[in-house]
């Protein structure tokens, strides 16, 4: 899948021992995401969407971020494959950078990477008002939702902006409004900013913020109304794993946006390494789509009885349940 151009510099192409060994372990990498990553991605959020949906009684403010993210790696897991097998250095390209369908797939990437990044910022955020102000409900279930639709209704927005300029990049200069808008570095720098610098200063300040609550020895620690601490240890896992898969995604993508405003031509060289290291930082990107449901998975204690009741309805919807087994799940309720 991958090639080795940006070696031309070199003058050694495929001469290279090591550039063939690159080429082989990242197809190996690409493949093995795409065999594995994928189904278990799409699979993992699927359940944790239908879980908790399905016992919305117990879900609490943690679950309702975790849905939303569940939602942003469906999207993901559905991208990753158009993504993985037509990235412009791979060998079986199915679209060319700055054609309509990379264009058109920016679309729910980027609404997906905006709102996987502001819910695990929101999330340590309402994480520590719940630890610090506890039973205020000002992190509520109620309020998390309304939340997360504006997250989604903000993402679109900033995602719509992003579009603009991607498009005038490619149209005619003898549009007026759009000649003062041909510049899809431009594009690449909002998205940096509001996509990536906002949330992760956010979520930087929550857990400075977390760290000086549980350092502090007060009652409040023992309010059996507080989350579990299983929450916390998921909130950290979930945060670091997040921004660390998308941070080299963004820093690609500023580097790329100062290399292009210095106007200076770039070497055919540098350029292919570039689009290289953009690819690579998109694969690690593409993996939080599975990782993040994995840790929910095995971080969260109460994840389990909702899948053991999700489980246990889903053969009801095959065959007839006898009256006895019926009024039994009745009782159970």
């Amino acid at each position: 899948m991958w090639g080795c151009g940006w070696f031309n510099g070199t003058g050694l192409v495929e001469e290279l021992p090591a550039c063939q060994d690159l080429q082989l372990g990242l197809s190996l990498l690409s493949l093995l995401g795409l065999v594995v990553g994928v189904p278990v991605g799409l699979c993992y959020n699927a359940l944790l969407v239908l879980a908790n949906l399905h016992s919305k009684a117990s879900m609490t403010m943690p679950d309702v971020y975790f849905v939303n993210m569940a939602v942003a790696g469906l999207v993901l897991s559905a991208l990753a494959p158009v993504h993985l097998l037509g990235p412009p250095s791979s060998q079986w390209a199915l679209w060319s950078a700055g054609g309509e369908v990379h264009v058109a797939l920016q679309i729910p990437f980027n609404v997906s990477s905006l709102v996987a990044m502001y819910s695990t910022a929101l999330l340590s955020l309402d994480h520590y008002i719940e630890r610090a102000l506890p039973r205020t409900y000002m992190a509520s279930v109620y309020n998390t939702r309304h939340v997360c639709g504006f997250v989604w209704g903000g993402a679109l927005l900033t995602s719509f902006s992003s579009l603009l300029f991607y498009i005038c990049s490619h149209v005619s200069t003898r549009a007026l409004e759009c000649a003062k808008m041909q510049n899809a570095e431009a594009a690449d720098a909002t998205l940096v900013f509001i996509g990536y610098v906002v949330p992760a200063l956010a979520a930087l300040y929550a857990l400075v913020l977390l760290s000086r609550v549980r350092r502090e020895d007060t009652p409040l620690d023992r309010d059996t109304g507080r989350l579990e601490p299983s929450a916390h240890r998921l909130l950290v896992a979930t945060v670091c794993t997040q921004f660390g898969l998308w941070t080299p995604h963004y820093l690609v993508l500023l580097g790329h946006t100062v290399l292009i405003s210095r106007g200076q031509p770039m070497d055919t060289h540098y350029l292919g390494l570039l689009h290289f290291v953009k690819d690579l930082s998109k694969l690690l990107a593409f993996s939080s789509s599975f990782v993040t449901p994995l840790l929910y998975r095995y971080m969260n204690q109460s994840f389990p009885g909702k899948l053991r009741r999700l489980m246990k309805k889903l053969p009801c919807g095959d065959r007839h349940c006898s009256p006895d087994h019926i009024g039994v799940q009745q009782v159970l309720a």
